[in-house]
């Protein structure tokens, strides 16, 4: 086993270059394979499910199915990517191009991550210029920029946010390609060499490549938000390239200067990096997603940053499905109108499993039931489905970018994207009222936070599961006669049973709202080694 100097097995080495595999067409075919045995499961479940005799009460009925097929919707979402998972070949980068790196600084943010970035950035290979969109108003920024060779601009109140600094210094500046970069993000040296070749073909206008952190070992909820990336960077975004549609992400995107004067500049808004994808394709221009990892950054660490971070999301991606995709819907190709499409209606998770969350209730309490299906036959009917999509979720893990460091059931991403639905509901809510929230920067230090701010809405929900288990279980020990204990037992135990679940997924949030009270000890980029910075 390959070990590196210190020690670590090399396979867990975050600090070296990785890339996805390309596929093979025996790879294709059984991913073709197991999909059709996945449709074919879920037309067999479709069949069963509406079914006249299993409707009780036709308007829970409704909100039940909605909730439930927006589920399976998002498994389709998933396979439908899977069959366009597509790795573009390697292209060298041509000598001559001229590059800008544009990294943001915003005031608050610790000067010694820009410490860590900046130096990172001067010994990326290809020739470049390095520029500090700067608003701290702090001289040490600007002090820090020139000592790392990087040209500091002032951009101080700026509207727009990042996305507004970002096109002061795209009218500031010449150059023909600019790389935008988190200044989170600790870039290798060949990061340019990497990316600039695909600019060759005239018509491409930008080019992503991964996301990766460094920092997911300090935390629960650092693990977790970094579980839920995996997938995207991986098997998700090679499959929507191979669609034709990937995505700038906001971070470790570089774009030809014309295409962003073509469309006016870089979009502006709380998911500024899908405006400016949306409006870039449907001015016509080609996008690259290269799943390779040049670059390692930060996910947030505390709950409550963590929580932040997803409302910021949330509203933003709505802004796409209300504002961009109805304008743009004429110019985009069809698959990427349903990309766009399917990105904007992600947060309505947040929608559903409010839904799951009420309907045992209204049973248990006022005797609303949505559906009369025998559970054995539910299992029956919905198993195939999850089996198939567990073995979809695995197979696909080949083409992760950092396999070795990131395969698994990931249940810590799941615990955490159930547990915000009160933020994805929010979010929703903010969307439909037009409520504008402020652009503020994921923290890049973890904060301390208040155990009941942070988890009130599962602890109202941990309470009604109290109350009603102790109301269900008194009511059906001393009230109820024993003939109607036998006809309502399988539908009142489910429903207690489906309550239950919500509690089991909760679990995680009241851990990581627990773990919030302690802040992990130093800080993160303590951790970035000397080879990448030149620190001595």
């Amino acid at each position: 086993m390959k070990e590196t100097a210190s020690g670590r097995d090399a396979r867990f080495d975050f600090w070296r270059m990785r890339e996805a595999p390309g596929i093979s067409f025996p790879q294709r075919l059984f991913l073709v394979a197991l999909v059709s045995a996945g449709l074919l499961a879920v037309v067999r479940l479709g069949d069963w499910w509406f079914r006249a005799e299993h409707v009780a009460d036709t308007a829970f009925f409704i909100f039940l199915s909605v909730a439930f097929w927006y589920g399976i919707g998002r498994i389709l979402v998933g396979w439908f990517n899977y069959l366009g998972i597509r790795k573009p070949a390697p292209c060298a980068a041509p000598p001559g191009m001229r590059v800008a790196i544009f990294t943001t600084s915003s005031p608050g943010e610790p000067l010694a991550m820009f410490e860590k970035t900046l130096a990172a950035c001067r010994k990326i290979r290809y020739p470049h210029t390095t520029y500090l969109l700067d608003d701290t108003q702090d001289p040490r920024f600007r002090e820090l920029a020139g000592r790392h060779g990087a040209v500091w601009l002032e951009l101080v109140g700026i509207p727009g946010a990042k996305a507004g600094k970002i096109n002061k210094a795209f009218s500031m500046t010449t150059e023909d390609f600019i790389l935008v970069l988190d200044p989170d993000h600790v870039p290798f040296p060949d990061f340019l060499d990497r990316v600039l070749g695909y600019f060759g073909d005239e018509k491409t206008g930008f080019v992503q490549v991964c996301q990766a952190y460094y920092n997911q070992a300090r935390s629960f909820v650092a693990r977790g938000a970094a579980e839920q990336t995996y997938g995207f960077y991986g098997p998700i975004l090679m499959g929507m390239y191979g669609h034709r549609s990937s995505l700038a992400i906001g971070a470790n995107c570089t774009f030809r200067r014309t295409a962003l004067e073509s469309i006016g500049g870089h979009g502006v808004g709380l998911a500024e990096d899908m405006v400016t994808a949306i409006r870039l394709h449907a001015a016509g221009w080609e996008s690259v997603y290269v799943p390779i990892i040049l670059s390692r950054g930060l996910v947030p660490e505390d709950l409550g940053s963590f929580f932040k971070q997803q409302l910021k999301w949330a509203r933003g991606v709505y802004e796409i499905l209300f504002a961009e995709l109805p304008a743009l819907w004429p110019r985009l190709k069809w698959r990427q109108r349903l990309s766009y499409f399917l990105l904007g209606t992600y947060y309505l998770c947040g929608v559903t499993t409010f839904i799951y969350l009420l309907i045992p209730y209204c049973y248990l309490w006022f005797g609303f039931q949505p559906a009369s299906m025998p559970f054995a036959q539910f299992m029956t009917m919905v198993g195939p489905v999850g089996l198939i999509g567990v073995i979809l979720y695995l197979a696909v893990q080949r083409w992760l970018c950092h396999p070795e460091a990131e395969r698994g059931l990931h249940w810590r991403g799941l615990m955490l994207k159930i547990g915000c639905w009160p933020v994805y509901l929010l979010g929703t809510i903010l969307s439909i009222t037009r409520t504008a929230i402020p652009y503020i920067p994921t923290a890049k230090e973890a904060v301390r936070g208040e155990f009941l701010r942070l988890t009130w809405p599962h602890v109202v929900v941990f309470l009604a599961y109290l109350l009603t288990l102790v109301t269900v279980l008194y009511r059906r020990i001393f009230v109820i006669p024993e003939e109607v204990l036998v006809l309502s037992t399988e539908a009142v135990w489910g429903m207690m049973g489906f309550a239950t679940m919500t509690i089991v997924f909760s679990v995680g949030v009241f851990y990581a709202a627990w773990k919030a009270r302690d802040l992990p000890d130093g800080s993160a980029w303590d951790a970035v080694p000397n080879q990448l910075t030149g620190d001595e």
